[in-house]
């Protein structure tokens, strides 16, 4: 049987008196895509951190691999083998396409250093351009970030997170603002990367989640309610009654 990439046990986080997650205990097998779904306010972005070193869990524990990661720092999750893009656009919009994945590469062997001559870092620069074509950008490679259109910026951040070369990518709401062109194009990308990573993904197009992920968690009140293939999550009658008379299903 498969060994879980990673796993959470009891995994709870409170700020003051105010409880946002509670009791979460779940695994992910490698080479899945897997959704985490909940309305506003279900412990969502509070997991996603959790799971991507961005805060510490008031409770429980996390391991990678086997590993404990409890209360190791975030830059340490990158260095593992685990990288997220978040739900704000997070570019240097001045710089070139390329050179936004060269500094993240870069950070990667000598922090702080981002000033260093791009000469002396030729393999990080090859590791930079092959990024870019990985998401389609080589073509813009040169291109001032900020001239580039949404959905090639939230592809650009995806760049950004595979210079590392991660076993794990955590994709928190990679569609948003897209419109249906740009959201059809960011999904063909990400089932390109499924086949040879394992993705979590924060998102909140229903279709797309039930067309691209393997399996679906849904949490409410900071609780995991339900936990299954997008066909059990739909016939879930638990997740049924949370998401009665949404408008757009699964906030």
């Amino acid at each position: 049987m498969t060994e879980p990439i990673l796993a959470v046990e009891g995994v709870g986080r409170k700020f003051g008196g105010f409880v946002a997650l509670e009791g979460v205990t779940t695994a992910f097998l490698p080479g899945r895509v897997t959704s985490i779904i909940g309305p506003n306010g279900a412990g969502k972005s509070t997991f996603f951190n959790i799971l991507s070193g961005v805060i510490e869990p008031s409770s429980g524990s996390i391991r990678f691999k086997g590993r404990d990661l409890t209360g190791t720092r975030q830059h340490a999750f990158v260095h593992l083998g685990i990288a997220r893009s978040y739900q704000i656009t997070t570019i240097f919009p001045e710089l070139s396409a390329h050179e936004n994945v060269r500094v993240a590469a870069q950070a990667g062997r000598s922090r702080y250093n981002i000033w260093t001559n791009r000469d002396r870092f030729g393999e990080l620069s090859d590791r930079a351009d092959a990024a870019l074509d990985a998401v389609g950008l080589a073509s813009k490679r040169w291109e001032s970030a900020r001239l580039l259109a949404h959905g090639q910026q939230r592809a650009l951040e995806i760049a950004i997170a595979l210079v590392s070369d991660p076993e794990v990518l955590l994709l928190d709401e990679p569609t948003a603002g897209m419109g249906p062109e740009e959201t059809k194009e960011m999904v063909a990308l990400l089932e390109k990367l499924a086949a040879q990573r394992t993705i979590l993904l924060v998102e909140h197009k229903m279709k797309m989640i039930l067309g691209l992920s393997d399996r679906i968690l849904v949490l409410h009140h900071g609780r995991l309610i339900a936990d299954g293939t997008p066909q059990d999550i739909q016939t879930d009658p638990e997740v049924r009654r949370v998401y009665l008379g949404q408008n757009d299903g699964y906030a």
